[in-house]
Parts: structure tokens; C-alpha cells; sequence
């Protein structure tokens, strides 16, 4: 089973269900000794756009206490860190600095599931034959990065590109090089390949491969259930080793129990 997983929704989210103290206790069953939240940042919008995909700014305090109640009760079974998976959005960050500064943030993943700010932009995920979108995706997550803000890129070949095979292959390895320079892990997520989503995909990690990126499972938990299913996860472990991946257990910097 995983030593580690840090990406963990929970129903605040919109598209997840459970409590939080099922995911803590199907994690405990699943040999899991160290669990991230990373549940949908939520964002400051200056026209009152309402998200339905994110928590909202209101469930802050609420989040955080029944967390941090978790992790002290639980603290002999399983570390517990509490963090986001957010985009990067330039125009927005700092308003989003401002709402998350007085909480205690352990970490954050970047998870670039638009390129604009919500409600304008389109998800990544659809499929898109515009070389343009798909180099200012790569660009946002490396820009993202960059900041070091963020742990590490949740499911990386999120970007659905289904145009000219040589841009896909040069625009991914681009992205590769960039994390591989960092050593950064490329994500293998749970939740694409288990529901055979077009992430994460196979040609993705043989690009990484030939990089030379070591790779981290994330669950990408939406259930509690998800968390000690053993065959899945050992569906990501098959694929790193089809694809000739290292997997490691822990992100660098964050403590381990």
C-alpha cells in the first residue's frame, strides 16, 4: 500500500462525499501513515462569481477545525497535513495570499483545471486540438511552479491535446524537463486511471521516462473508499512499472511521522 498520499478532497469541494473522518479512517485501513487535504482552494472573486467545483471562503474555519480535531485525535495512527490544490491564476493570487494568511496552510499541489479564472475559462480536461491553449498550459504550470507555492503538479497531462502528435510530445517533454530540473514528481493519479479518464496516460509517463522524472501516486480521493482500495492503487504501481517510473513515497520538506 501507499506510505503516503496528499491528494484528498472532501465534500466541501461540491464533487466529493464523506466525512472527514471517514477518509481518516479508510486511510488508517489502507497502511496509509501519512494523508494530505487538498481539498479546492477556494478564490476571492471581485464580481461575486460563486464556484460550484471549490469550497467556498465561508468554509475556511470550518475546514481547518475539523482537520486539525482529526489530526489530534488520530495523531498515534497517522500524520495529517491540511492543504489546497488550487490553480495558478496571476490576477488572483494575491487576493487569495490575503484570504488564506491567517490560516495555517501545510501545503499546497497545483492543479491547472482552467486557464482563466472561473467562469471564463474552459476546463482543461475537454479535448482541444489548439496549440496555443496547450502551450499556455505548460507555461501556467511551470510559471506556477515557479512561485513555489506548490508541493508538487496534480495530474499533469490534465490538458486533453488531441492535435499534431509532435506538439503533444514537445510540449509535454517541455513540462518534464521543467520538473525534472526541480525534481519534482510527475503525478500518476488514481482517480484518472482507475476511472480511464485520458489521465494519466501512458504516453504521458513514457515521456517522462525518457526524461528521467521519478513519479508519486495521488489518490485524488473524492470517496473515503478510494483511500484502501488496494487494487487500484496497485493498478498505478503496474503502470509505473510498465513505463519503467521510480515511485516515491514522500514529497521532500514536509516531516515525516
Amino acid at each position: 500500500m501507499l506510505f503516503a498520499n496528499y491528494h484528498t478532497h472532501t465534500a466541501r469541494c461540491h464533487h466529493a462525499a464523506g466525512e472527514d473522518r471517514q477518509y481518516v479512517e479508510h486511510a488508517i485501513r489502507g497502511g496509509i501513515k501519512v494523508l494530505g487535504f487538498a481539498d479546492h482552494c477556494p478564490w476571492v472573486f471581485d464580481d461575486r462569481h460563486v464556484s460550484h467545483t471549490r469550497m467556498l471562503p465561508s468554509q475556511l474555519d470550518e475546514y481547518f477545525t475539523s482537520l486539525t480535531d482529526l489530526k489530534k485525535e488520530y495523531a498515534k495512527d497517522i500524520t495529517i497535513y491540511i492543504g489546497f490544490e488550487s490553480e495558478y491564476i496571476p490576477e488572483l493570487m494575491e487576493a487569495q495570499d490575503k484570504l488564506l494568511a491567517d490560516y495555517p496552510v501545510d501545503y499546497m499541489i497545483l492543479g491547472e483545471h482552467f486557464l482563466e479564472r472561473e467562469p471564463f475559462g474552459a476546463y482543461t480536461g475537454f479535448p482541444f486540438t489548439d496549440e496555443a491553449m496547450f502551450r499556455k498550459y505548460i507555461d501556467l504550470c511551470i510559471e506556477g511552479m515557479e512561485t513555489g507555492r506548490y508541493r508538487y503538479l496534480a495530474h499533469p497531462d490534465l490538458f486533453n491535446f488531441i492535435g499534431d502528435t509532435a506538439v503533444y510530445d514537445r510540449e509535454y517533454r517541455r513540462l518534464c524537463e521543467y520538473l525534472k530540473s526541480k525534481d519534482i514528481p510527475v503525478e500518476i493519479n488514481l482517480l484518472g486511471v482507475v476511472e480511464k479518464r485520458h489521465y494519466t496516460s501512458e504516453r504521458f509517463l513514457r515521456i517522462a521516462k525518457e526524461v528521467g522524472n521519478t513519479a508519486i501516486i495521488g489518490i485524488d480521493a473524492h470517496t473515503p473508499d478510494r483511500l484502501d482500495n488496494r487494487g487500484m492503487i496497485e493498478a498505478c504501481r503496474t503502470m509505473a512499472d510498465r513505463c519503467g517510473l521510480k515511485l516515491v513515497d514522500v514529497l521532500p520538506e514536509l516531516p515525516q511521522k
